[in-house]
């Protein structure tokens, strides 16, 4: 498999995920009313697998990397806008996220910038993936020799193995946190 394969797959996983929230979207809209916890769901999927999974090994690895090629102008062009729509991408979530927030806190009128995040989030994510699939892989893929290729691949699965880790540490940390602001409140 070549180091670029995972990450089709990856995206294959996205468009799945995001397909779904579509669909679950057109049937909260039209009731004017959303459970949190699907939005809670939705993010921890955003910003766990596509952004900090996947983006992670483009930026962390498959990026870096091609940094020290000499890349032509037009490819490490590419590559710029890639790194601009994956910040586009955690500013749109953080947006959702506080959104999400305001709605929790009895904010109705936050409703329809949720809405306005999810749509964008659904409908920026594909172009994003088409570009990466069909202009950027394959271009980036000729930097590599058949062995450096192979160490990327090998880094990658590498990188998915922390990640469980890395998800549960910061969940035990604020859990941990969270049981001190606690005992302290109780004092």
């Amino acid at each position: 498999m070549q180091a670029r394969g995972p990450l089709m797959i990856e995206h294959r996983l996205i468009e799945r995920m995001l397909s779904s929230i579509k669909n679950i979207l057109s049937k909260i809209e039209s009731k004017q009313k959303i459970d949190p916890v699907f939005i809670d769901t939705a993010v921890d999927f955003i910003q766990m697998y596509a952004d900090r999974t996947h983006h992670g090994k483009e930026e962390d690895i498959l990026f870096r990397e091609l940094k020290k090629k000499s890349m032509s102008d037009e490819d490490r062009q590419v590559m710029v806008e890639l790194t601009r729509e994956h910040a586009f991408g955690r500013q749109t979530t953080r947006a959702l996220i506080e959104a999400t927030s305001r709605y929790r806190n009895g904010d109705a009128a936050a409703l329809p910038d949720i809405f306005e995040k999810l749509q964008t989030l659904i409908e920026f994510y594909p172009k994003h993936i088409e570009k990466e699939d069909k202009v950027f892989f394959p271009a980036s893929r000729a930097y590599f020799t058949e062995e450096e290729d192979q160490t990327l691949l090998a880094e990658f699965l590498e990188f998915d193995q922390k990640m469980i880790h890395e998800k549960y540490i910061s969940v035990a940390e604020s859990f941990e946190k969270l049981a001190m602001s606690t005992q302290q409140k109780g004092s």
